[in-house]
């Protein structure tokens, strides 16, 4: 327990003297080094976290859950059992080929991802404001492509392009890549440029027939109600289909997450070192206070104060610049995370520099998301280190001698 005394020694040492100023200067230092390491912590884990969460439902968005991809036997959905209807909100077939989009004088290699033209209006991608055109035309000769990929060949709905084939067709001059005229029937919109720049999607027979594909090799595309719980649904559709290739959206990102995981935890090592760099200034702060209060540390020595009381009351000044360093830091860090868009946003404008381009980091807006569990071990950390650095100068207080303090007074 803290005693009034204490108390009362404890907020005199802390209120500001003009002999004091070198000790106010290095208190105040320590104060704002605590209090913006903290923010900038909470800053980045928040950006960190809600580029995650953003990329994931980007991905998920526009990616099937999982995908089973047959090695010979054809996928009848007839035979699917009830287990994998429960777990699945759509269960599509689709098939995909790689090819040449020409325009003009620009070519440009593509992905094309096939869809009956029921199918296409289900995916989730083309539920948003964001599509033109008409998200149920797919039919033969008609192509639906991405935002991006209309800016780099200046596309609009109704305009028509050239695809080449990887497939060949045999002439009497040799094997020659086949090539179609398809009219562009919509462009969406992802958000993520990587997708938008380099997939469309076509008719599904359609791509068969320009890629010389069967419809055994149609692929089962299924959306799950719960795509998060991916590992125990994977399992489910294996059992399902034991003899096919089944992969998910999370195994075909898995280094990237790994490296965003490893990114986000060397950050918090790297910016911790803000925090402990600032922590030693208390211990420098509370020396110097502990030098110029020797005669009133020997005066409360002599009228009966305890050892242990002078600790309290050195160990409480240092936990009190840091838990109040440490408060600020977590208003200041939350509030830049709420409008770090807005900030990137002003920057870029007064600046005229792209902070976040999206052919870098894939998302258009810089995500931001706070997670208070994030915050908490942020804030317990910041306290601990601050209570470690404050132990060694209380005990030095404690340790001195009040006889030979006041010998020269």
């Amino acid at each position: 327990m803290i005693s009034t005394l204490e108390k009362e020694i404890t907020f005199r040492f802390l209120k500001a003297r003009k002999k004091d100023g070198f000790l106010n200067v290095i208190s105040i230092f320590s104060f704002i080094g605590i209090g913006l390491g903290v923010a900038v912590l909470i800053i980045v884990m928040s950006v960190m976290n809600g580029f995650r969460t953003e990329l994931i439902n980007k991905i998920v968005g526009f990616n099937a859950h999982i995908t089973v991809d047959p090695y010979e036997n054809k996928i009848e959905l007839e035979k699917i059992n009830q287990n994998l209807q429960s777990i699945s909100k759509d269960l599509i077939l689709s098939n995909s080929g790689e090819a040449i989009i020409v325009k003009s004088d620009t070519s440009k290699g593509i992905l094309l991802r096939g869809y009956k033209s029921n199918d296409f209006s289900k995916l989730e991608i083309f539920d948003n404001n964001l599509f033109l055109g008409n998200n149920e035309v797919l039919a033969k000769n008609y192509i639906s492509i991405g935002k991006e990929l209309s800016f780099t060949l200046n596309l609009e709905v109704g305009d028509s392009i050239t695809l080449m084939s990887s497939a060949g067709v045999e002439t009497i001059i040799g094997n020659l890549p086949k090539q179609k005229t398809f009219l562009v029937s919509s462009i969406f919109e992802s958000g993520l440029f990587d997708f938008d720049n380099n997939i469309a999607f076509i008719n599904l027979k359609t791509l068969e027939e320009f890629f010389n594909l069967d419809d055994k090799d149609r692929k089962l595309e299924i959306y799950l109600n719960n795509p998060q719980n991916i590992e125990y649904q994977k399992t489910v559709v294996q059992n399902n289909f034991p003899d096919e290739f089944v992969y998910t959206w999370s195994d075909m990102n898995n280094s990237l997450f790994s490296a965003l995981k490893v990114e986000r935890n060397v950050m918090f090592i790297i910016l911790s070192l803000i925090i402990i760099v600032a922590a030693f200034n208390i211990i420098s702060g509370l020396t110097i206070l502990v030098k110029n209060k020797t005669r009133d540390i020997a005066i409360l020595k002599s009228i009966g104060v305890l050892n242990k009381s002078i600790v309290k009351i050195f160990f409480l000044i240092g936990v009190i610049i840091g838990t109040s360093a440490t408060i600020f830091g977590i208003i200041l860090g939350v509030t830049f995370s709420l409008y770090v868009e807005n900030l990137r946003q002003f920057l870029s404008t007064i600046f005229n520099i792209s902070l976040f381009p999206e052919e870098i980091y894939f998302l258009s807006t810089m995500p931001s998301e706070i997670n208070p569990l994030s915050i908490f071990i942020i804030s317990l950390c910041s306290i601990l280190i601050t209570i470690i650095v404050s132990i060694f100068p209380a005990l030095k207080a404690a340790k001195l001698d009040p006889i030979k303090a006041l010998k020269y007074e």
